[in-house]
């Protein structure tokens, strides 16, 4: 199915550029170590980031585009409310969008959710283990019981997100937090699916567990064959 399925990956493409540290850990942006995992994962696969002509994200593109990956994080206001109102339009009329850790806190996931999107953090270098609490979904096909990631940032609940409509990955931290880690949402004919790996200065999204993760959330997310639905004012199918 990958091979007929078309990935944007979007990264605000900041800190890569502006911080030495983050730069040796992604020196061709996070984008494009996202990008590698899909790609090599039969995905066809194209780049945007938020100094791109329109973010990267015309129409054209998001036409184009089976499911959006979103990564950002302290330029989530420097994202166009033209280009938020296009992307939640095409989430709604089918297109997955896969929001990647500090994402959380962007336009178009706030948006789609309704809430602050608020959570507790804390940087100290901790343990996290990746629990898959409903193994028989398909964005766990493939994965161990568990992913230990051996140095990552914390994110604890409470996660002011609504309740999901799946849960697939529930996150333990070194320090005692929990957090809900994969959520997945439906909003109109599009699929959300929120995944909390990835800080910045982490090389999170080199693992190929992590990238068999985002593989299998696209697969989950793409756009279904459904019926096209109707709203407004219907003629009757039996005589009335």
């Amino acid at each position: 199915m990958s091979e007929n399925l078309s990935v944007t990956v979007w990264n605000e493409y900041r800190h890569e550029r502006d911080s030495d540290e983050v730069a040796e850990v992604y020196p061709d942006g996070i984008h494009a170590a996202v990008a590698e995992g899909f790609e090599e994962r039969g995905f066809e696969t194209r780049t945007a980031t938020l100094d791109d002509p329109e973010h990267g994200l015309s129409e054209g593109v998001l036409k184009d585009t089976d499911v959006l990956t979103w990564w950002g994080h302290r330029a989530h206001e420097e994202v166009s409310d033209h280009v938020v109102d296009r992307v939640v339009e095409r989430v709604r009329d089918g297109m997955g969008l896969l929001v990647l850790h500090s994402g959380h806190y962007s336009k178009p996931f706030k948006r789609l959710m309704g809430t602050s999107c608020a959570l507790k953090w804390r940087e100290a270098d901790e343990k996290e283990r990746i629990w898959v609490v409903e193994p028989g979904h398909p964005i766990a096909s493939g994965l161990p019981e568990h992913i230990e990631v051996p140095e990552a940032e914390m994110y604890g609940e409470r996660f002011d997100v609504p309740a999901p409509d799946e849960l697939v990955f529930t996150s333990w931290f070194e320090g005692g937090e929990v957090f809900r880690s994969g959520c997945c949402y439906n909003r109109g004919s599009g699929k959300v699916f929120y995944f909390r790996p990835g800080h910045e200065t982490y090389p999170i999204y080199y693992r190929d567990d992590i990238r068999d993760v985002l593989a299998n959330a696209a697969e989950w997310a793409a756009p279904s064959d459904g019926p096209e639905p109707f709203f407004g004012n219907a003629d009757p199918l039996e005589d009335v």
